[in-house]
């Protein structure tokens, strides 16, 4: 892999991670195009994700210094139970991870991965047309019960294709929870178990140099300047509904790659 290549991968992961358009199927598109074993060079997976959680963390720092203040109370207050919802938000995708990884690692070598890419970008559309179209009854604050189906959400959104910002935060929308706190709760909610899968790959051994450092930095840095850039602007098109776009995009991106597999 070269440092064009690294920085072109970095800046489809840090846009397509925040916007509803399915990061890992995009991956998969952009692999097929650049002709790079991306599945097969762990350490610059890793590597791209890390820098995604960074941007997270830069764009959404204000609230999660406010939540982790808030956790050091002696009295049970509305940052402990927001980042007690969080948690119950993350059963889900950590069953998924623990029972279903292998497979869902082996299926993106499989000759039919664009094929499966494809429908799940069309559901992805389908669900982002729902929830813009969708007028349920505005909810004060997101709930257990909602955070944990906004989970179970995010752990659908392992298939390769199934945006995982558009799956939680359509979701969250239809269940009649705020633009806004949706938004902020679909990027938050996702900050552990990637960290997490990240530990876990480091602790696995599996890691190695397959990618010079210059172009490992390139593309953290493409992912991480991108990453940030996209945060912003997903929570404010969230908060203004125009989440239409999207699906469009996700239709007509979700067509070709079956189009493309057929032929």
């Amino acid at each position: 892999m070269d440092t064009l290549q690294a920085i072109l991968l970095g800046i489809v992961q840090g846009i397509t991670e925040f916007l509803p358009v399915s990061s890992s199927g995009h991956l998969q598109i952009a692999k097929e195009l650049l002709g790079v074993e991306i599945e097969e060079n762990l350490t610059f997976d890793v590597t791209l994700h890390a820098a995604t959680v960074l941007s997270t963390l830069v764009v959404l720092w204000s609230e999660v210094r406010r939540l982790v203040q808030g956790l050091f109370s002696r009295r049970f207050n509305a940052e402990q139970a927001y980042v007690l919802k969080i948690v119950l938000s993350m059963i889900p995708i950590g069953i998924v991870g623990f029972a279903l990884k292998d497979r869902i690692d082996a299926m993106l070598g499989a000759p039919w991965i664009l094929a499966v890419v494809g429908a799940m970008l069309l559901l992805t559309a389908a669900l982002l047309a729902f929830a813009y179209y969708a007028k349920p009854r505005q909810k004060e604050d997101i709930s257990y019960r909602d955070a944990f189906i906004i989970g179970i959400a995010q752990a659908c959104a392992a298939m390769p294709g199934l945006s995982r910002s558009g799956s939680t935060i359509a979701t969250g929308l239809l269940l009649g929870n705020k633009k806004a706190a949706v938004a902020q709760f679909s990027f938050l909610m996702v900050l552990a178990p990637i960290l997490g899968e990240t530990l876990l790959e480091i602790a696995s051994g599996k890691l190695t140099a397959g990618v010079a450092a210059g172009p490992l930095l390139a593309g953290f840095a493409a992912a991480f300047v991108t990453g940030c850039l996209a945060c912003r602007f997903m929570i404010e098109t969230v908060k203004r509904g125009r989440l239409i776009w999207f699906a469009l995009y996700c239709a007509v991106a979700g067509g070709i790659c079956i189009i493309s597999y057929c032929i």
